[in-house]
């Protein structure tokens, strides 16, 4: 069943909204050679003893390599739709870092945050995207799966094959 076009669009300006929120700060940390993520790090408060593991200077140069890369990553599968399903699950995984980080239990962040901020928001909306398959609404990912799993590579595939033999033994018998 085809979804209605109202909730393709939605899908759409969803997948698009938080490729943005990957994005931008992607760009600004990659581009930024003293970016780093120790600062942050040594200030979270609730998990602190494991957060500031990361805030040491090895770990937190290759950390913020990671970071910023994993964000444009992540917001280029969402932009393009392409392994959407794998960026979701990844961009949602790290907001749920993120809203760690930002705790100081029960407050998220500052007092006007009780236990639930954004990052658990966007952290929902990206499960929603990557169940959704929202690659599949104008997005590489429908491209790849019609030219990658379509009827005729579905034939040249070995179960395929063994399939039409076993067809055409019983038909000869």
């Amino acid at each position: 069943m085809q979804r209605p076009i109202t909730e393709r669009i939605i899908i759409l300006y969803l997948r698009v909204a938080m490729a943005w929120t990957f994005l931008y700060p992607a760009f600004r940390q990659t581009l930024s050679p003293e970016f780093s993520v120790a600062g942050f790090l040594s200030h979270t408060k609730t998990f602190h003893d494991f957060f500031s593991i990361f805030a040491t200077p090895p770990a937190a140069h290759v950390l913020s390599v990671l970071v910023g890369y994993g964000h444009l990553l992540i917001g280029l599968s969402l932009l393009v739709g392409l392994l959407v399903r794998l960026g979701a699950g990844f961009g949602a995984l790290l907001m749920i870092v993120y809203w760690m980080a930002h705790m100081d239990w029960p407050y998220i962040e500052s007092k006007a945050n009780f236990i639930i901020d954004e990052h658990l928001v966007y952290a929902g909306v990206l499960l929603y995207l990557g169940v959704v398959r929202a690659g599949l609404f104008w997005g590489l990912d429908a491209w790849v799966q019609m030219r990658v799993f379509s009827d005729k590579s579905a034939s040249a595939s070995p179960v395929s094959r063994s399939h039409i033999r076993i067809q055409q033994s019983a038909s000869s018998t």
